[in-house]
């Protein structure tokens, strides 16, 4: 008998509370801990960033919906919303997203948001913990910068 491999499809994070707050996942819960511990204050998903500004698209667009349903027909002439981006944990001088595993779209999100910090925020540092390991060199490396 064939052994069935699990479905893949999107990473699902498992949601964790602590101190009142909802976490997005285990390795966030970590890291706020993480900070805590340290004494590092930095406020999570404490501002939203607007990567790309929304526009009014005035011309024709045939295309389904975007979950690939519906008719295929004219959906321009719209106005297109911001693309806007929340990081985990955002400071004075550090920004920290933590991904363990990334979905589809978030490369070029990433991509996007790097360009803002470079044009907007040159004196942040930012980090990206995959793991808890990553998690605790995050905040030897913060420590140092303090120093």
């Amino acid at each position: 008998m064939k052994k069935r491999s699990k479905k893949r499809g999107p990473v699902r994070a498992k949601k964790v509370r602590q101190d009142g707050i909802n976490f997005a996942s285990g390795l966030e819960r970590y890291m706020y801990l993480a900070l805590k511990k340290a004494k590092i204050k930095a406020a999570y998903e404490g501002e939203t960033y607007v990567v790309q500004e929304g526009f009014e698209f005035t011309q024709a667009a045939y295309e389904k919906q975007s979950n690939g349903k519906g008719e295929y027909k004219n959906r321009g002439n719209k106005k297109i919303l911001p693309v806007r981006y929340t990081p985990d944990f955002v400071a004075d001088t550090f920004i920290i997203e933590c991904k363990g595993r990334a979905n589809e779209s978030f490369p070029m999100r990433w991509k996007m948001f790097k360009k803002y910090v470079k044009e907007n925020l040159p004196h942040v540092t930012l980090y990206k913990p995959q793991n808890q390991k990553d998690c605790d060199e995050t905040i030897k490396l913060i420590q140092n910068q303090t120093k």
